[in-house]
């Protein structure tokens, strides 16, 4: 990275979908069309800044190990990443669902130690743990509501925005683990060597969401 310049890693799919015309609120603009580009790596209208259109899993990576000074990523993969080598300044508020657990409906639970599927790994063993439940964790990349059927497992945890998914394959909600949303995280070293370039960015994504808010209410 050079001191003078920042670069911004975006999370592909619905998080990019809502956050350029945040992005454009802020004055950030890529200098061609994203959805049209098979280009990762972007020049925007502001010369000293570049955007990066990644998997929204690798983004904590990118910005950690210092490739992007600045993720944009949903609180999801933060968590499952853990927040060792970054900073997480700002909230966002696009792109909110959240973590839960599901099972087939009316399932009991019951069993001593309990199999679940996800992509969360690190949530799920975590939170079970809080729980003081035993669980043996079975990763997957996908199609999860279709694990308990298959016998696979006793429950899942996944992302969950309406639910209308888990019901047209049978299962419900359990518990509740975390509200997610689209997140700032920085550099640590970025934060420091090009501090007035971040603050400068943070501001102005400040400034977007917060008149976000005030048109919602307005409306």
């Amino acid at each position: 990275m050079s001191d003078k310049n920042l670069v911004i890693a975006l999370t592909k799919g619905r998080i990019l979908d809502e956050v350029l015309p945040l992005l454009e609120q802020a004055g950030i603009v890529p200098a061609e069309d994203i959805f049209k580009s098979r280009k990762l790596i972007f020049a925007c209208n502001l010369p000293h800044v570049q955007l990066m259109v990644i998997r929204g899993s690798d983004v904590p990576t990118y910005v950690e190990l210092g490739s992007a000074d600045i993720g944009i990523a949903g609180k999801d993969m933060i968590m499952e990443y853990g927040s060792r080598g970054f900073y997480e300044p700002l909230d966002l508020e696009i792109a909110g669902c959240r973590l839960m657990s599901a099972a087939p409906i009316g399932a009991k639970l019951d069993s001593p130690r309990l199999r679940v599927a996800s992509k969360f790994v690190n949530v799920a063993k975590n939170y079970f743990y809080e729980q003081g439940r035993q669980v043996d964790i079975i990763k997957l990349s996908g199609a999860l509501e279709l694990a308990p059927f298959m016998g696979l497992c006793d429950c899942i945890v996944d992302v969950v925005d309406t639910g209308n998914t888990l019901r047209a394959n049978g299962l419900e909600p359990r518990d509740h683990i975390a509200d997610v949303s689209t997140r700032v995280i920085v550099n640590r070293a970025s934060m420091k060597i090009k501090h007035d370039l971040v603050q400068s960015l943070l501001q102005r994504l400040q400034q977007a969401v917060t008149a976000n808010k005030k048109t919602s209410t307005a409306s």
